[in-house]
């Protein structure tokens, strides 16, 4: 109910017919999703390959322009899934990265977009009219237009262990696998902000935390430093480098090398954390797409590739600072990029 002036001046009440919050939310859980699972084959205007932030916010964006859209992907959140907390998406003060995931998924859920979950691109071949994408699982689709959002992966230490103890002490995934690791001696490699993270998911769980770090300094936020340093159950071990990962059926320790003095050193650790950066998923793209000397897809501000009609977004590009709102962003550039692609194409 709320009191409004009439064209006399005259105030008058005016009643507003408003829902409760119960009813709102069964109406919203009870809708049918508009996004459908894709056949086996099929031809699209507009092809998304990557489910993560660039990739779902271009496909919420392709479907409101009624643009017929196909996105492939492994899963629907990418990195975000494996990220434990974000404290800087606007609109959430915090948020975990799972709810940050669905957060998309369903927005993305509402709108008639066909989906492929659970597969992905290997190759690409291009046409005159567009081109063909194939994936793993065997499926193939013909598309005008492509966008790139594959994001990326962890970067390997390559050192002596580490394929050897994958799954058995070495992990790339402190929000995945750190509950299993609790209260125990753990060493997370990396000095960015997502070895920090790690850190601190780990301190959380009441581990004991070594960090080792290759250069002399740690290169995270001072946030996340002075976070990990109130735990005071964590070592710094800067300009040092790892050389072996050591144990019997599991990691027992690991073997670093002090770069200054010299020296090398066994700490003795049940999980080894490596978050050494990050590597773009563009192998199908070599020899298509123009790639830089870091294997980062090159576009230009409009997310455009060297190859008309093939857009790229997200953390797969040149672009910089890799964050979960650049890269939605960078969606969303994408797909009206296409847009603007398709429309012309038809003139």
């Amino acid at each position: 109910m709320k009191d409004v002036k009439n064209m006399a001046g005259v105030t008058d009440t005016v009643e507003f017919d408003i829902k409760p919050e119960e009813e709102i939310k069964s109406e919203t859980e009870t809708k049918p999703k508009a996004a459908i699972d894709a056949p086996d084959s099929g031809s699209y205007d507009a092809i998304i390959i990557g489910g993560g932030p660039a990739g779902t916010t271009g496909g919420v964006y392709l479907a409101r322009k009624m643009i017929n859209t196909l996105l492939i992907s492994p899963d629907l959140g990418g990195q975000v899934l494996r990220t434990s907390e974000v404290e800087n998406y606007p609109g959430f003060k915090t948020i975990s990265g799972w709810e940050l995931a669905n957060e998309f998924k369903e927005n993305l859920m509402q709108y008639r977009i066909h989906l492929r979950i659970g597969d992905r691109v290997v190759a690409v071949e291009l046409s005159e009219n567009g081109g063909i994408v194939q994936t793993e699982m065997g499926s193939e689709y013909s598309f005008k237009s492509l966008v790139v959002a594959t994001g990326t992966r962890s970067r390997l230490l390559g050192v002596p262990g580490e394929k050897e103890f994958y799954g058995r002490g070495v992990t790339y995934c402190a929000t995945c696998d750190g509950p299993l690791y609790k209260g125990e001696k753990v060493a997370v490699i990396g000095g960015g902000n997502s070895a920090l993270t790690a850190a601190n998911d780990l301190l959380s769980l009441g581990c004991t935390v070594q960090v080792i770090n290759f250069l002399p300094e740690v290169q995270a936020d001072a946030v996340l430093v002075e976070k990990s340093k109130s735990h005071g159950n964590i070592t710094f071990h800067t300009n040092h480098q790892i050389e072996e990962i050591v144990g019997d059926m599991s990691v027992n320790g690991i073997i670093i090398h002090d770069r200054e003095s010299g020296e090398t050193a066994k700490l003795d650790v049940s999980g080894v954390f490596i978050e050494i950066g990050l590597i773009p998923n563009s192998t199908f793209a070599e020899g298509i797409l123009e790639l830089n000397d870091r294997k980062e897809i090159v576009v230009d501000c409009f997310c455009r590739t060297n190859i008309p009609g093939i857009f790229a977004a997200g953390d797969v590009t040149n672009v910089p600072n890799k964050q979960i709102i650049i890269a939605a962003g960078e969606g969303a550039k994408a797909a009206l990029g296409i847009n603007d692609y398709l429309l012309k194409k038809k003139l």
